[in-house]
């Protein structure tokens, strides 16, 4: 098959991709490579007139404060429309998300009817925020969510505004578009299940030819890594892991070592924290992001989303991740745990290697993909 997928997050596409390849597929990907991150694609879309001239950028900012014009998103819509020649003949074209070319809805919905035209099977990909997503955190249902913050504190809407434009009239319009236009729709983990009960969850692929476990010495000073987006840094609960490493710095002193780091480029990310016992991700999850299925992958203990509704989905009796909560007493009391007990930071991180191994292997994971992309059916 030849499978095209658009956009690029988190590097889901990107392992998904080696997964099909390994297969025996052709498979393109077209993205920004998500900005800062610098995921690979093939088909670059990244604004970098507007994102790498000093003239262009301050041009942009004012039209923005003044007519709230953002010309990066035309920037990226026109870059996708000089690309559309060669993205044809697909058997099928999987979206990361209904605004996956990240332009202008109207602009993104032109492009999209172009792009569905002249390929065979489209897919919807909800791995993310996306209009039904916010929707139902929005009604506030859970015990908590991303939009958790922003539902205690409304003066918080401007830390909000991307997650908060899906449910704006132009961007749902743009998912309803996307929805009746796909032959299917996947979630890619519980965060996204739980909101959208009736769809095919299919696990993130984790390449575990890649990733190698390491089994790291619990005997000296335990490392613990927290990785700072300074874009999602309320969203991700961040502060209740940074007030939590204040009383843990000053309750173990040299017996621990803490790396922080700031929006770094992926394949820094990842090395950066290569020395590390423990990563801290995020603490409004219910799942784990890519992220955090990466450093299981690795034996890291990970601070996530590792809530009861995910030990019930996968029939899991052991911790392979520790459920972070927003509660700073609770986050210092595991973290003091692992760091007296440093055997079952190894064990835990054993157990998550197993567990990835078993529910994200990426060519495995890859087969559900055509499983569902092959189905004439729509809910198959």
């Amino acid at each position: 098959m030849r499978i095209l997928l658009v956009g690029e997050y988190s590097r889901l596409h990107n392992s998904l991709k080696e997964g099909l390849e390994a297969l025996q597929h052709e498979v393109t990907i077209i993205g920004t490579g998500d900005n800062f991150k610098q995921f690979p694609v093939d088909y670059s879309i990244f604004p970098k007139y507007f994102l790498k001239n000093k003239l262009l950028i301050f041009l942009n900012k004012a039209l923005f404060r003044v007519f709230k014009l953002d010309l990066q998103l035309a920037e990226k819509g026109i870059r996708f429309w000089f690309f559309l020649p060669k993205l044809k003949d697909y058997d099928v074209v999987q979206l990361i998300n209904s605004n996956a070319i990240e332009s202008y809805p109207f602009f993104s919905k032109f492009l999209l009817k172009r792009l569905f035209r002249q390929n065979r099977k489209n897919i919807l990909l909800v791995c993310g925020e996306d209009t039904p997503i916010i929707d139902f955190l929005l009604t506030n249902q859970l015990k908590y969510s991303v939009l958790t913050p922003y539902l205690k504190d409304n003066s918080l809407k401007s830390e909000f505004r991307f997650s908060l434009k899906y449910a704006r009239k132009n961007y749902r319009d743009l998912y309803h578009y996307v929805n009746k236009s796909v032959s299917a729709t996947i979630v890619s983990d519980l965060d996204y299940k739980i909101p959208l009960p009736e769809k095919r969850l299919i696990p993130n692929p984790i390449n575990t030819d890649k990733i190698v476990f390491e089994s790291l010495d619990t005997t000296k000073r335990i490392v613990i890594f927290i990785g700072i987006n300074k874009s999602s840094y309320i969203k991700k609960g961040t502060v209740f892991f940074e007030k939590a490493l204040e009383i843990i710095k000053k309750k173990y002193g040299n017996k621990v070592e803490i790396i922080s780091a700031e929006n770094l480029p992926y394949n820094k990310y990842i090395n950066l924290y290569g020395s590390a016992h423990i990563l801290l991700d995020q603490v409004f999850g219910y799942d784990q992001g890519y992220n955090a299925l990466e450093a299981m992958a690795k034996g890291k203990v990970v601070f996530t989303g590792a809530e009861s509704e995910f030990m019930n989905h996968y029939n899991l009796h052991e911790r392979v991740a520790i459920n972070a909560l927003p509660n700073v007493d609770y986050l210092v009391s595991e973290l003091s745990f692992l760091i007296e007990n440093p055997e079952e930071i190894a064990a835990i991180g054993k157990r998550a290697r197993a567990f990835i191994e078993k529910e994200h292997q990426y060519t495995k994971i890859a087969q559900e993909y055509l499983d569902v992309w092959n189905c004439s059916e729509i809910k198959c």
